[in-house]
C-alpha cells in the first residue's frame, strides 16, 4: 500500500509522471481499438512487421532532427507495399514475404542506429521509457488517437465486413486492398505512437495482447473493441506504476501485466475459459 501512496502522491506532484500516464491512456485506447481489427483479419504477424519495420525510419528522423512519427511512418507504410508486391508478384506466401520484409528492414534499422551512436536511445526504441514521454509527445499521442477514433467511426462498416468476409466485401463492391493499406496506415500511426511507452520490440504485444483477452470474453465487434481498450489502457497504468516504482523498463512491466490478464481470461472466460470447458 505504501507504494501505491507514493505513486499517487507522485502523481500530484510530478509533470513528467502526469504527461506519461495521460499518454500511456492514451496508447492503450487506441492499441486496444486496433488490435481488435489486426486479431479479426489475423494480421498479428503483420502488426510484428510493422512494428519492426519502422526502425530504419525511427533512425533516420533521429539522424535528420525530424519528428520520428515522419520517418517511421514512410518505412511502415513502404514495408506494407513491398509485402503487398512480393506476395502479388510471387509465388511465395505471405507470411514468407513478411518475414523477408521486415527483418531486412530490422537489420537496416539497427545499422543505421549504430551509425547514429545512439546506443540509450537504441534501448528506449526497443523497450520503451514512458516516463521519459514529453509534453509534445503527448499531443502528438492525442493528435493520433483523433485520427484513429475518426477512422473507426467513418469507416466502421467496411472495416467489419473485410475483416469478418473478404470475399463478400469484395463482391458488395469494397475497395478491400484500399482499406488494406488505409488500416497499414493506421497501425502503423499507433506502433510510432507507442514507441515511447513499450518499445518496437513489445508493441505487436500491446497490440494483440488486450485485443486477444477480449476475444475471448465477448461476441461483437464492438464490445470487443471497448473491453479490449479497457483492458489496454489498466496495462498501461498497472505498468506505468511498475515501472516508477521498482525502476523496470516500462514496456515489459505494460505487457507483462497484459498477458497476466489474458491468462485469467484463457483459464476462467464464462464461455471459452479452460475451467468452464471442462465442466461442460
Amino acid at each position: 500500500m505504501h507504494s501505491i501512496e507514493l505513486f499517487i502522491d507522485g502523481l500530484t506532484k510530478y509533470n513528467f509522471l502526469q504527461t506519461a500516464l495521460i499518454t500511456s491512456i492514451l496508447v492503450g485506447i487506441m492499441s486496444g481499438i486496433i488490435g481488435s481489427f489486426i486479431i479479426l483479419r489475423g494480421m498479428s504477424l503483420m502488426g510484428d512487421a510493422i512494428s519492426h519495420a519502422v526502425l530504419p525510419g525511427v533512425a533516420v528522423a533521429y539522424m535528420l532532427g525530424i519528428n520520428l512519427l515522419l520517418g517511421a511512418s514512410a518505412f511502415g507504410i513502404l514495408a506494407a507495399l513491398l509485402i503487398g508486391v512480393v506476395t502479388m508478384k510471387s509465388k511465395l506466401k505471405n507470411d514468407t514475404a513478411i518475414g523477408i520484409v521486415f527483418s531486412a528492414f530490422f537489420a537496416l534499422g539497427f545499422i543505421l542506429i549504430s551509425l547514429a551512436e545512439s546506443a540509450t536511445n537504441l534501448h528506449h526504441i526497443l523497450f520503451g521509457n514512458v516516463l521519459a514521454v514529453s509534453d509534445s509527445d503527448l499531443i502528438t499521442t492525442a493528435i493520433v488517437l483523433s485520427v484513429v477514433l475518426l477512422f473507426v467511426v467513418f469507416f466502421y462498416k467496411e472495416l467489419l465486413i473485410t475483416s469478418f468476409d473478404n470475399t463478400f466485401a469484395k463482391a458488395y463492391g469494397l475497395k478491400t486492398q484500399i482499406m488494406h493499406y488505409a488500416l497499414m496506415l493506421i497501425l502503423t500511426l499507433v506502433t510510432v505512437t507507442a514507441l515511447q511507452t513499450v518499445g518496437i520490440i513489445l508493441i505487436v504485444a500491446m497490440l494483440i495482447t488486450p485485443a486477444a483477452t477480449a476475444y475471448l470474453l465477448t461476441n461483437r465487434m464492438s464490445h470487443m473493441m471497448i473491453v479490449a481498450a479497457i483492458f489496454s489502457v489498466i496495462s498501461s497504468i498497472v505498468g506505468l506504476y511498475l515501472s516508477f516504482t521498482f525502476n523496470w523498463a516500462s514496456g515489459p512491466a505494460i505487457v507483462l501485466t497484459a498477458a497476466i490478464f489474458f491468462s485469467l481470461a484463457f483459464i476462467f472466460s464464462p464461455k471459452q475459459g479452460i475451467v468452464f470447458k471442462r465442466k461442460s
